[in-house]
């Protein structure tokens, strides 16, 4: 189980964003989710954090992650 915050940027209808959080899950990562489509203070926080409207942008304890990649996932959480 991680120790590391983990937060998710996400929309509902994003394919990469359910891969990136089912990722998450079935490796016991414990993460927020934030639906950006709905949330407006989340996107705005999204938007300053990568400066862009990308989804899904995962943050690792403050590390942006824009989009999904398993492989530096994997590296960023130690799995």
């Amino acid at each position: 189980m991680s120790t590391k915050e983990v937060k998710v940027y996400s929309t509902p209808g994003c394919p990469w964003c359910r891969r990136a959080k089912r990722f998450l899950e079935d490796n016991g990562i414990t993460y927020q989710d934030f639906n950006v489509a709905e949330d407006s203070a989340a996107r705005e926080e999204m938007i300053n954090k990568c400066y862009q409207l990308a989804v899904p942008t995962i943050c690792i304890d403050g590390e942006v992650i824009v989009g999904f990649n398993e492989a530096v996932l994997k590296e960023k959480l130690g799995l």
